[in-house]
C-alpha cells in the first residue's frame, strides 16, 4: 500500500553529547513496533549504535537511518552523533532531512554543540521541535530549559505540555491542548493512559494554554482575528497554526519526559506528525542547470523527473557500498540506470533497500520523499547529485569542514601497505572530513581529521575492521599559511638543451584576501602577451605551488593571484614551462608578501565546580586561551575561552587532575588566526 506524501516525515535526532539522543531512538523504535526489546546506551545495546567503538564508548559515531510507522505515517528517521568530531555527521543529515527533534538534558540545557547543531539547522532552514529529556533526574526543570533555549538560542520555544511531579517524582505529563494528563504504564510505559488533570495543576494550565494561543494568533492572522472578536477556537485550529509557525520556523513547539524512564515519548511522536513537515510542506529544493548559474526548483513530486542527493556512503562487508540517497522527485526502480550530474557518467542502480539501522530490507524501487540506499552505483561520492539523464540538474553539495588536526600512520608490516591505503581510501569516501595524504619529504601517510577523537577512531577501525596493525606517531595541528600585503613577482623558465626548448614567462601579483576566501585566480592579461590556451597551466601551477607554502610548507590561503603580463616563444612555449614558471613566481612573490603562519582556535567550554574556577582560568590563560564569559550553571560554573588547539593537547587529563575529575568540557573550532610572532619561530624551527 502507498502511502500518500503528505504522510511521510523525514527527521533526525540531534543534540549534545549525553542528552539522551540514542536513547529517545530506541524508544522511537520500540513504540513504533520496529523493536521488541529496547536496546539500553549504558549496556552496548542500542540497535542505532552498530559500530563496536560506538557501543564501547556509548557515543554515536556514525548517523544511521531507520524506517518507522507512527499511526499511519512513514517516518524516516536518522540519529546523529553529538560530538563535535564528527559534526559531518550532522551536517549532511540536516542537509537532506524536512525536520528535526532537538533534544535538551533536563538538568543542562542548552550545552556547546547543542548551540552548533542550532545553527546548523538554521543555515539549511531546517523546522524543529524541541524535547527535553532527563526530567527524572534531580534539578531538572522543563520550563528552565525552555527559557534557556530562547535566551540563548534565540529560539521561538512553546511548551505544550507540563511535567507532573519533579526530578524522581515525575508521575506524567499535562498535553495542554486537550487540557488531560498522560501515564505512562505496561512494559516500558507502552500503554499511554489519559486522566483528567490534577486541580493543583488547573491554574497553569490556564496559563499555559493562553501563550500557545497567543503563540498561534501571532503567525496566523485569520486566528488572530477570531481572538480579537472573541470568536470561539478549535484545538484543531490551533494545531494548523502552530504547524504553520513550526514549518516557517517562527516557533518551535516544546515537549518533554524521560526516554530512559519511558515516559513522554509517544506524546513526543505525536508532536512530529502534528507540527514537522512533509516533503510537500517544505519549500522545493532548487538546483542548478549543470554549467550553467540558471537555477531550477525542483518540487517534491513522485510523478517528476528522477532527482536524488547522495548524503552518505558507508562501506558494507556483506554487499559492498551502500550510497543512501534522498529522493527529491520522481520514482527508481531496482535495476534501473540513473546520471551523476557531477561527471555525466551513467551508472546502474542494481539493488534498493531500506534501511534499519544495521539491518536492510530490499525494495523494488523509492520515491519522491524516500531515504533509501542503493547498491551497485561506482564513481558516487558525498554532496553528488543522481538525477535522470534526459533532465540533468546539480542540486548544492554538502558542506564540509575543514580537518584542524593530523598524525602519521605506518603499518607495522611493509606488506601491510597497500592494505592500509585502501582501507584509508574506503574511510576518506565515507567520511569527507577525514583526509589522507603520502608526505613525499617524509615518506609518511598523514591522517587529517577533526579531533583527537576523530582519528582515535580511524585508526581503531583500521585495526578492528579492516584487520591493519598500525604505528601512530605524534598529533600535529594543521596550520596554514597566508600573505599581510600585496606583492607583484616574474616567474620565468628558460631552458635551452638542443632541439626543442622551454619557455614560459609570466608577471603575477599577489594579494591577501579575508580570512575563510580561500584561493582566487583572475586573469587579467590584455594584447595576448601570454596565449589563452597557456592561462590553465599558470592556475594550474600555482594552485599545485600552493599546497607547502614559503614559512614551514603548510597550505597558503587566503590570496588571490592576478596574471597580468608575461611573454611567449613561438616554438619552446609549452604547457610546462608556464607551469613552472607560476611556481616560480608563487615563491618569489609569497615571500616579498609578508607571509604569517596560522593556527586553528577552537571554542573551549568548561564546567567546573566553582572552587576550581581560578586553575581552571589561570590554565586556560597560560594555554594562550583568551575567556570569553562565565556564567553559573546550578552549583557549577561555566567557563567559555577560546584556545589554540596546538596547546590543548592532553587537556582532558590535565583538566581531570586540577579538578579531582568533577569538571568537564567541549571543544569544537572556531576559526584560524594569526600566530604570535614568537610562536609562529618555534612552530618553524621544529618543524
Amino acid at each position: 500500500m502507498s502511502i500518500p506524501l503528505n504522510k511521510y516525515r523525514n527527521i533526525g535526532i540531534a543534540a549534545h553529547i549525553d542528552a539522551g539522543k540514542t536513547t529517545v531512538t530506541e524508544r522511537i523504535l520500540f513504540y513504533t513496533g520496529v523493536l521488541h526489546k529496547v536496546g539500553e546506551v549504558h549496556e552496548g545495546e542500542a540497535t542505532m549504535d552498530s559500530m563496536a567503538q560506538e557501543r564501547e564508548r556509548g557515543i554515536t559515531i556514525q548517523s544511521a537511518a531507520i524506517t518507522c510507522f507512527w499511526k499511519d505515517y512513514h517516518i524516516n528517521l536518522i540519529d546523529t552523533p553529538g560530538h563535535v568530531d564528527f559534526t559531518i555527521e550532522v551536517e549532511r543529515s540536516l542537509r537532506v532531512l524536512d525536520g528535526v527533534v532537538a533534544v535538551f538534558a533536563g538538568v543542562e540545557g542548552v550545552q556547546p554543540q547543542s548551540e552548533t547543531v542550532w545553527r546548523q539547522a538554521n543555515r539549511y532552514k531546517v523546522p524543529r521541535i524541541i524535547f527535553v529529556n532527563k526530567l527524572d533526574r534531580v534539578g531538572a526543570n522543563f520550563e528552565r530549559v525552555i527559557n534557556d533555549v530562547n535566551n540563548k538560542l534565540k529560539a521561538n520555544a512553546v511548551p505544550m505540555q507540563i511535567q507532573v511531579g519533579m526530578s524522581e517524582d515525575l508521575s506524567g505529563i499535562i498535553d495542554v491542548l486537550s487540557r488531560k494528563m498522560a501515564t505512562f504504564e505496561g512494559e516500558n510505559g507502552i500503554n499511554v493512559v489519559w486522566h483528567e488533570v490534577p486541580a493543583e495543576y488547573a491554574d497553569q494550565v490556564e496559563k499555559a494554554y493562553n501563550r500557545i494561543v497567543e503563540a498561534a494568533c501571532d503567525v496566523d492572522d485569520k486566528l488572530a482575528d477570531k481572538f480579537l472578536n472573541e470568536e470561539p477556537i478549535t484545538v484543531e485550529e490551533i494545531k494548523e497554526a502552530i504547524r504553520k509557525g513550526t514549518v516557517n520556523l517562527k516557533l518551535v513547539p516544546a515537549f518533554c519526559g524521560t526516554a530512559f524512564k519511558n515516559k513522554g515519548v509517544q506524546l513526543m511522536l505525536d508532536g512530529v506528525v502534528d507540527y514537522l513537515p512533509a516533503p510537500t510542506d517544505v519549500p522545493p529544493i532548487e538546483g542548478t542547470l549543470p554549467g550553467t548559474d540558471k537555477k531550477i526548483a525542483i518540487p517534491s513530486d513522485p510523478n517528476g523527473p528522477f532527482c536524488a542527493l547522495a548524503f552518505k556512503i558507508v562501506t558494507d562487508p556483506f554487499v559492498g557500498v551502500l550510497n543512501f540517497i534522498r529522493v527529491y522527485s520522481g520514482e527508481l526502480k531496482a535495476g534501473s540506470y540513473v546520471v551523476n550530474a557531477r561527471t555525466r557518467s551513467k551508472e546502474r542502480v542494481s539493488r534498493l533497500v531500506r534501511m534499519h539501522s544495521n539491518k536492510r530490507e530490499e525494495i523494488d524501487s523509492v520515491r519522491a520523499g524516500d531515504i533509501a540506499a542503493i547498491i551497485g552505483v561506482r564513481d558516487t561520492i558525498t554532496g553528488d547529485t543522481l538525477c535522470d539523464e534526459k533532465n540533468l540538474v546539480l542540486l548544492e553539495s554538502i558542506n564540509v569542514p575543514a580537518p584542524v588536526i593530523s598524525t602519521s600512520v605506518e603499518p607495522k608490516s611493509k606488506t601491510d601497505y597497500e592494505k592500509m591505503v585502501l582501507s584509508l581510501r574506503k574511510m576518506m569516501q565515507e567520511d569527507p572530513s577525514f583526509q589522507f595524504t603520502y608526505d613525499e619529504e617524509t615518506g609518511q601517510t598523514v591522517i587529517r581529521g577533526m579531533g583527537e577523537l576523530h582519528l582515535e577512531i580511524v585508526v581503531d577501525r583500521l585495526k578492528r575492521e579492516h584487520k591493519v596493525e598500525v604505528v601512530q606517531g605524534k598529533l600535529q595541528v594543521a596550520y596554514k599559511e597566508t600573505i599581510q600585503k600585496p606583492s607583484n613577482a616574474e616567474g620565468k623558465y628558460i631552458k635551452q638543451s638542443g632541439g626543442k626548448g622551454q619557455y614560459g614567462h609570466v608577471w603575477i601579483k599577489f594579494e591577501p584576501l579575508e580570512r575563510g576566501k580561500g584561493f582566487l585566480f583572475e586573469n587579467k592579461v590584455v594584447g595576448g602577451s601570454v596565449p589563452r590556451e597557456f592561462i590553465a597551466p599558470v592556475q594550474k601551477g600555482l594552485e599545485e605551488a600552493k599546497a607547502t607554502g614559503v614559512l614551514g610548507g603548510y597550505p597558503m590561503v587566503d590570496f588571490k593571484a592576478a596574471l597580468y603580463d608575461g611573454s611567449y616563444h613561438d616554438v619552446d612555449s609549452s604547457e610546462l614551462a608556464f607551469k613552472i614558471a607560476a611556481s616560480m613566481a608563487f615563491k618569489e612573490g609569497i615571500s616579498q608578501a609578508s607571509p604569517v603562519l596560522l593556527e586553528p582556535i577552537m571554542k573551549v567550554v568548561v564546567e567546573t565546580p566553582e572552587e576550581y574556577m581560578g586553575d581552571v582560568m589561570g590554565d586556560l590563560n597560560s594555554r594562550r586561551g583568551r575567556i570569553l564569559g562565565m556564567e553559573a550553571q546550578m552549583d557549577k560554573q561555566e567557563i567559555a575561552a577560546e584556545v589554540p588547539l596546538g596547546t590543548m593537547f592532553g587537556y582532558a587529563t590535565d583538566l581531570r587532575s586540577m579538578t579531582k575529575g568533577r569538571a568537564g568540557y567541549s571543544m569544537e573550532f572556531e576559526c584560524y588566526r594569526e600566530v604570535p610572532k614568537h610562536v609562529q619561530d618555534s612552530i618553524i624551527e621544529k618543524k
